[in-house]
């Protein structure tokens, strides 16, 4: 389809009580940026069932205009009713180019859009820019297992579409919620929607973790093991109120659930503070982790690729280091 106006969407993907998922608020950060480029307006899509606090965190984080779509049809995900509400819109309003967060509802209906929409698709993208004599979007992404950097464009059909992994980017500071809201009736029969929600497991196996959310992130890698590796882990983050994370190797070895996995194949995570314990520093790692403010590598290889990237690094066994920092933290806390 040809595109009717230079604006920029960023899909702001909601939670079942209404509020927005981190990932589309951050994705307002670039979009801002590439909307500018591009010469339109930023405008942020919210779907879903009582969004009201969605809408708002959109408004008071850069966005233009906020267009809303709510029904009690949206409250859970579906594939269905979900892309037939955003293909709705997109043909009614023709924006030049679409930000979805590439979490597992972004992956599913990203390309449900793009293929209803007849136009491209750049899946799980880790960097956004815009070529400004073209005015194309130049979504960059790990290629070929994370080994090498491909940027791709779509020049000949529109909107450009791309789902960018959560914690990529940061959100920004709030301002005044100050954007035009458009609240448009998209509704969906019943009959339409070929999937129904029976129950919703939040808890599995045991393991709720929230990298993408955390603000500082204690990882364990090959170095730690075993099982047993992560004890002292546990403490340390313990003390600090932080998040357990692990590399592909610890994950694949058995040691630790994939909910706490980092990297190419895992999450990326962007938080203040992440202490590598163990870990060599493969590149697809490093993918899922380079957005960290700081980054402390403990290893005791002093040649391991994690302290090219570090900003403090300790050449030392983390069974020896772990347990100094746990006693230090307490003696500052007394």
């Amino acid at each position: 389809m040809e595109a009717k106006t230079k604006d920029l969407w960023v899909f702001v993907e909601t939670n079942e009580d209404g509020t927005a998922k981190n990932v589309g608020i951050e994705l307002l950060t670039p979009g801002k940026m590439m909307a500018g480029k591009q010469g339109g307006a930023l405008v942020a899509v919210v779907i879903g069932s009582g969004v009201d606090e969605a809408v708002k965190a959109a408004s008071e984080h850069g966005a233009d205009k906020v267009i809303v779509v709510d029904g009690p049809e949206y409250k859970h995900y579906s594939t269905d009713a979900y892309a037939i509400a955003l293909c709705t819109l997109v043909e009614k309003y023709g924006p030049t180019s679409m930000l979805i967060g590439a979490t597992n509802n972004g992956r599913d209906l990203g390309p449900r859009v793009s293929c209803r929409l007849h136009t491209g698709l750049t899946a799980d993208c880790t960097a956004l820019d815009i070529d400004e004599e073209t005015g194309n979007v130049a979504w960059t992404r790990p290629a070929f297992g994370g080994n090498l950097m491909a940027t791709i464009i779509c020049p000949n059909h529109r909107p450009q579409i791309g789902t960018v992994r959560p914690g990529v980017f940061k959100k920004s500071d709030v301002t005044a919620a100050n954007a035009e809201i458009v609240k448009e009736d998209v509704h969906v029969a019943d009959d339409q929607i070929r999937t129904q929600v029976l129950e919703i497991i939040k808890d599995m196996g045991g393991e709720n973790v929230d990298l993408e959310g955390a603000e500082i992130i204690i990882s364990g890698g090959r170095g730690v093991g075993g099982p047993e590796g992560f004890e002292p882990i546990k403490a340390l983050a313990a003390e600090l109120g932080a998040t357990v994370g692990a590399s592909r190797a610890a994950v694949d070895a058995g040691w630790i659930a994939h909910a706490h996995q980092v990297g190419q194949t895992g999450k990326t995570v962007g938080p203040k503070l992440y202490i590598a314990c163990g870990i060599s520093g493969a590149i697809q790692h490093l993918a899922g982790m380079s957005g960290s403010d700081v980054v402390v590598a403990i290893n005791k290889d002093p040649d391991a690729p994690i302290f090219d990237v570090a900003d403090y690094g300790v050449v030392g066994n983390l069974f020896e280091v772990l347990p100094v920092l746990v006693d230090e933290i307490k003696k500052a806390r007394s």
